[in-house]
């Protein structure tokens, strides 16, 4: 009876996550069928000058902050991590706070400083100064990804520095090894791991990032492919275009898995993990202290200063904001229904995976991964074909939206929930079926409330992510339904600086409560 019970229960879970694995890899089967019926004209969109500078432009973009975000995340990680760094709690705190900021915010702050009609424009004029250095283009885009990418690399590192094992170091210490020539020989090819993983990421990142990239006027596969698509009936060309973008992500994919290769980092020795004896700075806490400054000034203070700034003179004006209270309501909307769906569709891909392991269910489990390899205005683009053909019904309604922020961000709900389940002991599970209780009743009472962590995180990280989400809003989003991200897009597209303050302080506000929200949870755990 129990085995019959089991086996019903994998047959509900295979079929469900079955389902939501094939949305999930709906965007991919747009692209690939739409290039299809282009035939020859997809091909020589293909060889066309123009996709081979968006190509080279955008590899260009990406390795340029990779390589930045590196030189800024690594020090930080270690300085804040292995050194008796003054207040390195709260520097630790402060360099992580750009994750809870939207690029786009972060570009805006950079044109509304540095731009022409800048801050800084303003105070120079009196003296003379009539135009600053250009901020738009390459130098600008890369600036601001950089700005807001390196935190994905002092998460990684920061992790492995904490679980590398101080016994090699020790040794090479005991036998003359300066403390220079220990991080480079001993300690950093040991997180050669993290820094490729925290490298993908951010690689990821400046692929898919639309908002900074279209403020500061780069032409990146993102930006072009919004261009296409708003400028022609024909989608074929924004479809190849995404196409190309896809190919060139599952690349990269496939090499950071190559580059991980067989190689292993056990611990030299077995018992418990201990911690490393903190490097003493002595005179080089001044520097340190400089440069983690430095960061937080341009990553942190230079967005919120940017924000006062333009709303104190938007006031001092008698600036009417043209803000509504429903494009605050509009977001957290929207924001709240995507953690919501998207914790409950991650459930039986998460139990599947969990408790039924095959080859079957681990590739049902990687296909829900597929949305968040994917910029959201593929996603977006991808769903405004399949709602306008097949279910003109769902077009330009919230429900759509949803639906394509889930696709976007079911991976950080799955993520979340899967260690958590794994946790959890089964035979709790298999206790409460053989006391005669039916398997949702076991799963109310047992499992749901030892994983109200996991569910707890993965919902405020969906929520934190929904909320900075553009392009899906700005291509899905029902006629009229304003959010704060699209309120702060279209006012900084038209440099009207002081009109996007209130909405860019609301959406950090609200942003800022979620991942302080995150952090609780994590300490708790």
């Amino acid at each position: 009876m129990r085995f019959r019970s089991r086996r019903w229960s994998a047959l509900f879970l295979t079929i469900s996550a079955g389902l939501i694995a094939l949305i999930m890899v709906l965007p991919v089967g747009y692209l690939l069928l739409r290039t299809s019926e282009a035939g020859s004209s997809a091909w020589a969109q293909l060889q066309r000058p123009s996709t081979l500078r968006v190509f080279t432009g955008s590899a260009l973009l990406a390795i340029t902050v990779t390589a930045g975000s590196l030189l800024i995340g690594l020090p930080l990680a270690w300085l804040t991590t292995r050194t008796n760094l003054p207040g390195a709690r709260i520097w630790l705190t402060l360099i992580m706070l750009p994750m809870a900021i939207p690029s786009y915010i972060g570009a805006w702050a950079i044109i509304a400083v540095l731009g022409p009609r800048g801050l800084v424009q303003q105070w120079l004029e009196p003296l003379g100064v009539e135009r600053l250095p250009e901020v738009y283009g390459f130098w600008g885009a890369a600036g601001a990804l950089i700005l807001f990418g390196y935190p994905y690399i002092v998460l990684n590192v920061r992790v492995a520095l904490r679980k590398l094992d101080p016994a090699l170091e020790e040794a090479a210490r005991s036998l003359g090894q300066r403390s220079s020539q220990i991080f480079w020989r001993i300690t950093l090819p040991q997180l050669r791991p993290a820094l490729a993983a925290g490298s993908l990421l951010v690689i990821l990142y400046a692929l898919s990032d639309f908002g900074a990239v279209s403020l500061l006027r780069y032409n990146s596969f993102t930006r072009a492919i919004y261009l296409q698509y708003r400028a022609s009936f024909d989608r074929t060309g924004a479809a190849v275009l995404s196409l190309l973008l896809v190919g060139l992500a599952c690349g990269l994919l496939a090499a950071e898995a190559l580059s991980r290769g067989r190689a292993r980092y056990y611990r030299s020795s077995a018992g418990v993990s201990r911690q490393p004896k903190l490097v003493a700075l002595g005179v080089w806490r001044w520097p340190a202290l400089i440069f983690c400054a430095i960061v937080v000034v341009f990553a942190v203070v230079l967005p919120i200063v940017a924000i006062v700034a333009w709303l104190i003179i938007g006031l001092r004006a008698g600036q009417t904001w043209n803000l509504q209270l429903t494009d605050l309501a509009n977001s957290l909307l929207a924001a709240s229904l995507a953690a919501l769906v998207t914790i409950i569709l991650a459930f039986p891909v998460v139990f599947l995976a969990v408790r039924h392991p095959s080859r079957l269910t681990s590739l049902i489990e990687r296909a829900t991964y597929i949305g968040y390899a994917l910029p959201g205005i593929v996603v977006a683009l991808a769903l405004v074909f399949w709602g306008a053909n097949y279910l003109p019904w769902a077009y330009q309604t919230l429900g759509l939206l949803i639906l394509a922020y889930a696709v976007r961000f079911l991976p950080q709900a799955i993520g979340s929930l899967r260690t958590s389940l794994l946790q959890i002991n089964p035979r709790l599970e298999e206790a409460g079926r053989s006391l005669g209780q039916p398997a949702w009743r076991v799963v109310l009472s047992v499992t749901l409330p030892l994983l109200r962590p996991g569910i707890i995180s993965g919902a405020a990280l969906v929520f934190l992510s929904t909320l900075k989400e553009l392009p899906a809003t700005l291509l899905l989003g029902p006629t009229g339904f304003h959010t704060l991200a699209t309120d702060i897009w279209n006012n900084t597209a038209e440099l009207r600086f002081s009109q996007t303050a209130l909405p860019a302080l609301l959406l950090m506000v609200a942003a800022g409560a979620s991942l302080a929200l995150l952090l609780a949870n994590e300490r708790k755990t």
